[in-house]
């Protein structure tokens, strides 16, 4: 009994310790297998593999060829406008809807059309997209847009109008209220507008009423086509699809279109197999683009945009020309005389120096010769006295406009920086932001740079 007890507790001791040992394995091989995975995975095993925290899906970067929006338009009337709608000049053809609405409903309208008063309607043209795989009953918004010269198209409703599409079927209809986003008032002159009137929307104010055949379960083959043609992101895609879903499925045939077909065990399946495809990700391979706005100043550039070896200079020029009138009012000149009536008038008396002579025979009067020595401007006659009237244009009291031209010109100092070759962006945008150059300048440093040759990149003017 001593013995076998002896016997069993040297028999669990290596028991024991065997699963220790067999746990430390486990431990191992799962450490081992946890570093390889950390770094095979972020290498893309080696092979050069696509970095997934940069990649996209393919349902964001391609669509399915034949799959897309179908567009319709179609002519109506809104009604109900608040003498905002057409006028007669210049709408004619919106009394004329009219008239062949009427007389479409059975109400007879035999009159000129100018006779009728249009204020409260006007023509608008409706438009609408119909979505792929759009079934009849579905609703769609329309935008409704005026034709003619109506002001505002606030508080009327569109009337039922048919939405046609190229091939000059019908596949929806559209009636109902339209919401405009903006607004007028103001009076006595004045008055304020936020956005434009002539133009809003009818929440699903369109229905379907016939759908666009798709019979996708008869494909053998489908397209992607790529949202932006490139060669390195269609290979790409081929080469992801070929590696989940079976070698030889996809081949990219141009850089905007990888065909693909459809195995055997996807057969009457093409939804699911698609969707597989389109979760997939990607990564992108984007040109080096530079896009610029002048109007606006604004600039968009990529992070592959690089520069060549190169020196910048940059300096601003700025001329400021300011003109200044200076108005020389001289003071009125002295009145010599009596003040006469009326105002700007200025009385002269003569200075009269009497001659007492020789007489007529038999009159025994004497002759009194005024002598006037000073006559200014034009005088009004009269006895004994001249009226002096100021004149403005010519001799005294004239008003005189003289320019002062003062002319200023800073010029800063121009300042040279060496650019090297393979350079960031980021460095791209420290050495410019280094000259302090402004938007506006930015465009004219990259249009020279393009010029140059040293900007590695296509330079995009809108």
């Amino acid at each position: 009994m001593v013995n076998s007890k002896i016997f069993d507790f040297e028999w669990k001791e290596p028991d024991l310790s065997a699963k220790q040992t067999r746990l430390r394995t486990s431990l191992c091989w799962l450490v081992v297998i946890s570093l390889t995975v950390s770094w095979l995975f972020p290498l893309g095993f080696g092979f050069g593999g696509p970095d997934l925290s940069e990649a996209a899906r393919i349902k964001d970067i391609a669509s399915i060829e034949g799959v897309r929006d179908n567009q319709l338009i179609g002519y109506g009337l809104v009604v109900g406008l608040d003498r905002t709608g057409d006028s007669v000049v210049g709408g004619q053809f919106t009394a004329q809807a009219i008239i062949s609405m009427l007389n479409t409903m059975g109400i007879s309208l035999r009159i000129d059309p100018i006779q009728l008063l249009t204020r409260n309607t006007a023509s608008v043209m409706v438009t609408a997209k119909l979505p792929p795989f759009a079934r009849p009953g579905m609703k769609l918004d329309v935008q409704v847009s005026s034709m003619a010269n109506a002001k505002s198209l606030k508080g009327g409703t569109l009337l039922l109008t048919p939405l046609k599409a190229a091939n000059q079927q019908v596949y929806a209809v559209a009636q109902g209220p339209i919401s405009t986003s903006g607004f007028k008032a103001g009076g006595s002159g004045t008055s304020v507008t936020k956005n434009q009137q002539s133009g809003g929307i009818v929440p699903g104010g369109a229905i379907v009423e016939k759908a666009v055949p798709i019979d996708m379960n008869a494909w053998d083959t489908f397209s992607l086509t790529m949202h932006q043609a490139d060669f390195t992101t269609a290979l790409r895609v081929s080469e992801v699809i070929n590696g989940h879903l079976g070698d030889g499925l996809a081949s990219a045939v141009n850089s905007g279109q990888i065909q693909v077909a459809v195995p055997d065990r996807f057969q009457g399946k093409i939804v699911q197999m698609i969707a597989a495809v389109e979760g997939l990700s990607v990564n992108v391979d984007m040109s080096a683009k530079v896009v610029v706005n002048e109007r606006t100043g604004t600039i968009v550039m990529g992070e592959n945009v690089r520069l060549a070896s190169m020196a910048i200079s940059h300096g601003n020029l700025t001329i400021k020309i300011q003109t200044q009138f200076n108005v020389s009012q001289p003071e009125a000149p002295a009145f010599i005389g009596r003040v006469g009536r009326g105002p700007g008038r200025a009385v002269v008396t003569p200075d009269v120096e009497t001659d007492i002579g020789r007489g007529r025979r038999g009159s025994g009067r004497a002759v009194v010769t005024p002598d006037v020595e000073t006559d200014i401007g034009r005088g009004r006659r009269g006895p004994g006295r001249t009226l002096v009237t100021p004149d403005a244009g010519r001799g005294l009291g004239r008003t005189v406009v003289t320019p002062d031209v003062e002319t200023d010109v800073e010029e800063e100092d121009s300042r040279v920086i060496q650019v090297d070759g393979s350079v960031t962006l980021g460095d791209l945008v420290k050495a410019l932001n280094s000259l302090g150059v402004t938007p506006l300048d930015l465009v004219a440093v990259l249009t020279a740079a393009k010029a140059a040759g040293a900007l590695q990149a296509d330079l995009e003017l809108i």
